[in-house]
């Protein structure tokens, strides 16, 4: 993308000469090629191009998120789509994740309240999710909610077709209520892929090793 049209033209002028000097240069990636012949044809490009073409022919230096862009695009780094989240109300957390390699987007309260003893609760985030397509968000409990209270989260499926607000399930094992405070990271939900595929009936099923045994069948 840091290709102004000037450049594409500079490309098209030296790639017979480039061909003939150097065989081992790769041919120009399919997206280059893409703009080098919307260029020969007339098709004028978007603003952010025309704006990225001009601080090219400027003398703009990109900042260092859009070098880290194009450096991956040239390195065949496939950028990572974004999680589109909105707030709901002032009170509302982003999630977040407590480390660079945790799986998990933590989910805080957007209310105070109580999770009554050998009851459950339903804890507002104020928050609404765009889970990315192909993937579900699987609402799971924070282990030191578990270990040290007995808070377990129920119910926690994000499909990526919804938009409303996401709200967490808690319930309370213990023999003592539960306070939740405004703020408080309540679950943690982890995006993962699924396949959807559709349903065929069929007359009989694929015969395997296990069979039809159930529960307890391949031993305790």
């Amino acid at each position: 993308l840091m290709f102004g049209l000037t450049s594409i033209t500079r490309i098209k002028m030296g790639e017979e000469d480039i061909k003939n000097q150097s065989p081992e240069i790769k041919e120009p990636s399919p997206k280059i090629r893409k703009l080098q012949q919307d260029y020969e044809n007339g098709v004028q490009p978007s603003p952010k191009i025309r704006k990225l073409q001009q601080d090219y022919e400027n003398g703009v230096q990109p900042s260092p998120k859009i070098r880290k862009l194009q450096q991956d695009y040239e390195n065949g780094v496939q950028p990572s789509p974004f999680l589109k989240v909105k707030k709901l109300s002032d009170k509302a957390v982003l999630p977040s994740r407590g480390s660079p390699l945790s799986a998990g987007y933590d989910l805080s309260s957007a209310v105070e309240t109580k999770v009554p003893a050998r009851g459950k609760a339903l804890i507002a985030t104020d928050l609404s999710i765009a889970i990315p397509e192909g993937t579900y968000a699987r609402i799971a409990p924070r282990s030191g909610l578990t270990w040290k209270h007995s808070i377990d989260v129920g119910a926690g499926v994000i499909d990526a077709d919804y938009r409303g607000p996401v709200g967490v399930i808690l319930f309370n094992h213990s023999d003592v209520d539960f306070e939740v405070k405004l703020g408080d990271r309540v679950a943690q939900f982890i995006i993962e892929k699924i396949m959807t595929p559709d349903v065929f009936e069929v007359d009989d099923l694929d015969s395997t090793v296990r069979g039809i045994g159930g529960f307890g069948s391949t031993g305790v």
